[in-house]
C-alpha cells in the first residue's frame, strides 16, 4: 500500500506538468477567459513580477523564445534555476557520491533571489525608457 501511495507520488508531478504544458500549448492565454488574470494588476494598475507568464510560456512552448522573454524577462530566472535543479538532479543520481553541490542551497541563495525579484518588480514599474521595455 505504501509503495504505490510512494509511486502515484513519484508520476503526479510529471503527469501535472504534462497536463499544465499541453494546456498551454494548445490554449493562449491571451485569448481566452479561462485563465486567471494576475489579482495585482486589476488592484493596483502596477505588474507584478508574474505578469506575463502565461503568455511567456505559451509562446516559448511554440518556439517563439524572443517573444516570450519579452513578455516577462523573469522567466529567464526561472529557467535557469529549474534546468539547475535538473542538471544536479540527473548529475547526482548516476553518481555514487553527491559530486554537485547545489548552490541553491547556500544561505545566500534566497536573499540573491528574493532582491533581482523585487528589483524586478520596481524597475518593470517605472514608466520611462529603459525601464518600459520590461513591462508585458
Amino acid at each position: 500500500m505504501k509503495k504505490s501511495i510512494s509511486i502515484l507520488k513519484k508520476i503526479s508531478i510529471p503527469i501535472a506538468i504534462l497536463a499544465l504544458g499541453m494546456l498551454y500549448f494548445n490554449l493562449n492565454p491571451k485569448s481566452f477567459a479561462y485563465f486567471p488574470k494576475c489579482p495585482f494588476y486589476s488592484f493596483t494598475g502596477l505588474y507584478c513580477p508574474g505578469c506575463g507568464s502565461q503568455r511567456a510560456f505559451h509562446e516559448m512552448l511554440h518556439g517563439n523564445l524572443w517573444v516570450g522573454i519579452q513578455h516577462n524577462f523573469l522567466i529567464i530566472l526561472a529557467l535557469l534555476v529549474i534546468f539547475y535543479k535538473f542538471y544536479v538532479f540527473f548529475h547526482n543520481s548516476f553518481q555514487k557520491e553527491n559530486t554537485v553541490k547545489n548552490i541553491l542551497y547556500h544561505n545566500a541563495a534566497p536573499w540573491v533571489i528574493l532582491v533581482v525579484v523585487l528589483s524586478f518588480w520596481v524597475l518593470r514599474n517605472i514608466p520611462m525608457d529603459p525601464f518600459i521595455i520590461l513591462a508585458p
